[in-house]
């Protein structure tokens, strides 16, 4: 069984920083692509990075140059360092599995919430 559980989220200052963590069980780590989505209420669920199983990363413009994803094998979790935090950044966080691309998982977490004070 796919298990993906998210951890790190909380509450920081505008400027601040985070690292969320993505811990996967039940399947080859290294088969899948781990992306990054982040929803508000209201909105859609919206896929912002990913890293490939090789490790290949992809960034939204949004978080590019302020946010870093990072895998390790070893430990079978993904990474996502999180600075320079800003009000808009305040959703829940998810980590999703893909096989076959980033964009259309079909394993998820449930999720943690990151909230960015101003």
């Amino acid at each position: 069984e796919v298990q993906l559980v998210e951890s790190g989220g909380g509450l920081v200052q505008t400027g601040g920083s985070l690292r969320l963590s993505c811990a996967a069980s039940g399947f080859t780590f290294d088969d899948y692509n781990i992306a990054w989505f982040r929803q508000v209420p209201g909105a859609l669920r919206e896929g912002f990075s990913c890293i490939t199983g090789t490790g290949t990363t992809y960034y939204a413009d949004a978080v590019k140059g302020r946010f870093t994803i990072s895998k390790d094998n070893a430990k079978n979790t993904v990474y996502l360092q999180m600075n320079n935090l800003k009000t808009e950044d305040t959703a829940v966080y998810y980590c999703a599995a893909d096989r076959d691309g980033c964009w259309s998982p079909g394993s998820w977490g449930q999720g943690t919430q990151v909230t960015v004070s101003s």
